[in-house]
């Protein structure tokens, strides 16, 4: 039974790749754009601002990059690094001397479960690729025919 299923659903596995790498760089350019321009929600932080507007940059271009599936692997894994430093840094407060929990969910409501999602959706992503519905994958060399 579970090799029936799995059969029936492998086929789906490039399309539901594509769909899951796109609702994850949307979102991903979404908290790009309200740290850049306050939109959807919230104000945007002053230009320059250390790292909030630094870092609402690099979610901008490193989500639209992922959404539209170019150079996804790169973007990607770049993208989980911010994450994971996201995560360490102002989730968990490491290095700012004032240490909440590691455990995400009890660190203050500082929302150390969404960074650590990102951080390995992202590297799912750098390790598995683009799926199907992607710039690489129309990029991607195909083999040559024989005449």
């Amino acid at each position: 039974m579970t090799a029936n299923l799995d059969a029936r659903l492998a086929g789906y596995s490039s399309p539901v790749l594509s769909i899951f790498r796109i609702v994850f760089g949307i979102l991903f350019t979404l908290h790009g754009t309200m740290k850049l321009f306050g939109w959807p929600l919230g104000e945007a932080v002053p230009v320059g601002t250390w790292p909030f507007w630094f870092a609402g940059l690099i979610e901008l271009v490193l989500g639209l990059l992922i959404t539209v599936g170019f150079f996804t692997r790169i973007a990607a894994i770049i993208a989980s690094g911010e994450m994971a430093v996201a995560y360490f840094w102002q989730h968990w407060a490491l290095f700012s001397g004032e240490p909440a929990s590691f455990w995400p969910f009890s660190n203050g409501g500082n929302g150390g479960e969404l960074a650590i999602l990102f951080c390995f959706a992202f590297l799912l992503l750098a390790t598995t690729g683009a799926g199907a519905w992607s710039v690489d994958g129309r990029r991607r060399p195909t083999a040559v025919t024989r005449r």
